[in-house]
């Protein structure tokens, strides 16, 4: 039998309320626990400062300098700094004494919980334990590696959303350098249908919608596919000030969300003692996969109301700066509606107030997160959103707009520096005409395409900037056994994780700087920038002294590559001593960057242009926003089977797990948990508690999670939820959104089946054995 262990979850009913003085205890509680109160206090009254740090976690936008609060930081910004910023330290003896089979067997929160990284570590061939290296050896490691490939597209660069511009420029730098493309990164596997869909139809792959359009002018704000309560903490006080205004709030999720709900500030009297603020108007609980079908039939409702009183649709601006409106409409009225209640779930009266509330509205954000871009039409569903915007003219003015929220303190400024598997033309012309030098013109590998090169054993050498390459990606036994392929692996790392664990058959790991540490070069402090969710672009200084004076920062570690591969053709060590002079390169080579060095030191920084917000202008071919024509599908379930979503739990940042409680979600002390309709356990003779294994099903075969609980839940019938990393081993590879080769995380079949059933079996076929 599978015995209920001490992490087996306990579950209660879900919360839905968000925040209060419940936040606070356990935002401070970890932060003692991890930095003690003196290092703790100094680190978090730093954060998200005009003179102090960027937060590592989230990347929603700060207020403007005069108006952030003493403490500008959410709990789950509070645990991210914390989690970097901890007294815990991982040196030579803790490698010496566990192997990487022992350190295989733990999970992520405990891998993670074991501190920071304070030297180089080397994983000779067939080594069973990492040794130390000093930093003259491993870089000239790394560098003797990449020169002895055959081909430069036989070396992977592996970027995530934390590294600051410096870094990502200089990265992108030292792969075209070396001649290839290869620049999978985390975006990749999140926002990239984002990025696809905005730039075919307004011009520019990222939102045009500022923090100000949200908190002071919009009517309506749609927030689809997103928990900002758990993703995005800070949100909530933005959807606050626009409620306290009299904006209406749609929430369009599968899953109720307490963050949602009623909303308690922690730095309002009304949040601590009183009721708070009750933030979503309207909950639209879609089936999963059922926002294309949704957003279609909300169209086709605000297409119908045109054709009966001609005051609906803004005619105007469809004329003056939209294209292919008709062929859209057409498509619209050919749409039936018994199916687009089928396929989103939801009943035509849902959907036709939905359409009043956007009509009763002057100015619309839509805002969207991974529960969009996951899914194989991710990208006809984006397109989808921006054509309910064009209808009403909510691109190009005050309080309206799509935006797309990452999830990654820095990944869209990674991707404005270059960090791209396929940089347009014009990038590579001004990098060539700035360095001197040829860059590749051939596409490289995603992050889907580098594991499946690494599988096809195409990569000798696999670097990561950061991250936790393994644990994110999807169908991690493929991915597993495919680093095992390449010669070497190199992970740029701050913590333990357990990439390190599944490399490639020699291994560096190579600790850097946290951004709450200073770094300091030349006896220089340097300072570094990001740019968040709304393309502001502003300074990051650590405040911290360095975990171990053997750390150095990521700037420092890559150009110290570059130079030892190609010596000062570049200028690699000017760049890794003095960030100004990469800023300055930056200021020549992306758009947007002019007098990089001066804006950056104003207070909140600059913002980046965006011509849809800025100038009603759209950088498309012929100067106007395109209507698109999105065939309407969702996935077909077979009999039987679910549709699973993977999500993060409240206790979580990406794949990095600060404790094992979902206290919104009611879910104490444990992880594998299956959130299911409890009329679908009913259907299959389960009830809550019972232990299932989740098995999903794809052309190419059954994967299996094991050991799962069941928790009833109220999640639309035929839907379940699971939280990633541990069920992105359900997601197949080869399941990916079209347009955008984003991993289908959202939209997973699987069946369920009780443990007890596989654990008889298992017994009969030993038996007969």
């Amino acid at each position: 039998m599978v015995e209920r262990d001490e992490r087996t979850p306990r579950v209660s009913a879900p919360l839905t309320t968000s925040v209060g003085l419940p936040a606070v205890r356990h935002a401070m509680g970890y932060a003692l626990r991890e930095m003690g109160p003196v290092r703790g206090a100094r680190t978090l009254l730093s954060m998200n400062q005009a003179s102090g740090f960027d937060c590592p976690g989230c990347a929603w936008p700060d207020p403007v300098a005069r108006e952030r609060k003493v403490a500008e930081f959410c709990e789950n910004g509070a645990k991210a700094a914390a989690w970097e910023a901890t007294t815990a330290r991982v040196d030579r003896d803790f490698f010496a004494a566990h192997s990487i089979d022992e350190l295989r067997a733990m999970d992520d929160h405990t891998l993670e919980h074991f501190g920071r990284l304070v030297e180089p570590m080397y994983l000779a061939p067939g080594a069973t334990h990492y040794a130390p290296i000093g930093w003259d050896e491993a870089i000239a490691l790394v560098a003797r590696r990449l020169s002895e490939m055959p081909s430069p597209d036989r070396a992977a660069f592996y970027t995530s959303g934390r590294a600051s511009n410096e870094a990502a420029f200089t990265y992108q730098l030292l792969a075209r350098r070396l001649g290839t493309n290869n620049l999978p990164d985390c975006s990749n596997m999140c926002h990239e249908s984002s990025g696809v869909a905005l730039a075919e139809t307004i011009g520019i792959g990222k939102g045009a919608v500022t923090l100000e359009d949200i908190t002071d002018h919009a009517e309506l704000i749609v927030v689809v596919g997103q928990n900002p309560g758990t993703n995005h903490p800070r949100m909530l006080t933005a959807l606050e000030a626009a409620k306290r205004r009299g904006a209406r709030i749609v929430a369009i999720n599968p899953l109720p969300e307490a963050g949602l709900g009623r909303f308690k500030n922690p730095q309002s009297l009304r949040g601590l003692v009183g009721s708070g603020t009750q933030l979503t108007d309207r909950h639209l609980a879609v089936r999963v996969n059922g926002d294309l079908a949704l957003f279609a039939a909300t169209n086709k409702a605000l297409l119908e109301r045109e054709d009966r009183d001609a005051a609906t649709l803004d005619r105007a601006f469809i004329e003056a700066h939209t294209s292919g409106f008709e062929a859209a409409a057409a498509h619209w009225r050919a749409l039936e509606w018994s199916d687009l209640e089928r396929l989103s779930g939801l009943a035509r009266a849902e959907i036709e107030a939905f359409a009043s509330d956007a009509v009763a509205a002057k100015s619309v954000v839509v805002t969207w997160a991974m529960g969009l871009t996951q899914h194989r039409n991710a990208v006809a569903t984006i397109r989808e959103i921006v054509n309910f915007l064009l209808l009403r003219g909510n691109i190009g003015r005050p309080g309206a707009g799509p935006s797309p929220i990452r999830g990654h303190s820095n990944v869209q400024g990674d991707r404005t520096m270059g960090i791209w598997e396929k940089a347009p033309d014009a990038f590579l012309d001004r990098l060539r005409d700035e360095f001197g030098f040829e860059p590749p013109r051939a596409h490289g590998y995603d992050t889907v395409g580098t594991i499946r090169a690494l599988r096809d054993g195409k990569i000798d050498v696999f670097v990561a900037l950061g991250g936790n390459f393994v644990a994110a990606t999807p169908d991690t036994r493929v991915t597993e056994a495919a680093m095992a392929n390449c010669a070497l692996s190199v992970h740029v790392a701050t913590k333990l994780n357990r990439s390190h664990l599944f490399s490639g058959r020699e291994a560096l790991i190579l600790p850097c700087l946290g951004r709450s540490e200073r770094d300091v070069r030349d006896g220089v402090e340097q300072v570094v920038t990001v740019e968040d969710s709304m393309a502001m672009v502003h300074a990051s200084r650590g405040r911290l002294e360095p975990g171990s004076p053997h750390l150095r920062s990521e700037v420092d570690i890559v150009t110290a590559i570059g130079a030892a591969l190609f010596g000062e053709d570049l200028g690699w060590s000017a760049m890794g001593r003095d960030y100004a002079t990469i800023r300055r390169h930056i200021e020549r080579v992306v758009p947007g960057f002019e007098s990089y060095e001066e804006r950056i030191k104003e207070p909140g920084g600059f913002q980046l242009p965006r011509p849809p917000r800025d100038s009603l202008t759209f950088p498309t071919a012929d100067a106007k926003a395109h209507f698109s024509v999105n065939e309407v599908d969702a996935v077909e379930v077979p009999a039987g089977h679910l549709l699973l979503q993977t999500l993060r739990s409240h206790d979580q940042f990406n794949t990095t797990v600060y404790g094992l409680d979902d206290r919104y979600r009611g879910i104490r002390g444990g992880r594998r948990v299956v959130f299911v309709n409890r009329a679908d356990l009913a259907a299959r003779g389960l009830s809550d508690g019972d232990l299932v294994d989740l098995v999903s099903v794809y052309s190419d075969g059954e994967r299996r999670a094991s050991a799962f609980r069941a928790v009833a839940y109220p999640t639309p019938r035929g839907c379940a939820a699971a939280y990633f990393p541990e069920a992105n081993v359900l997601v197949p590879l080869e399941s990916t959104a079209l347009g955008s080769n984003t991993p289908t995380s959202k939209s997973i079949v699987i069946r369920l089946e009780p443990v007890a059933a596989r654990e008889g079996s298992e017994r009969r076929v030993r038996a007969w054995a």
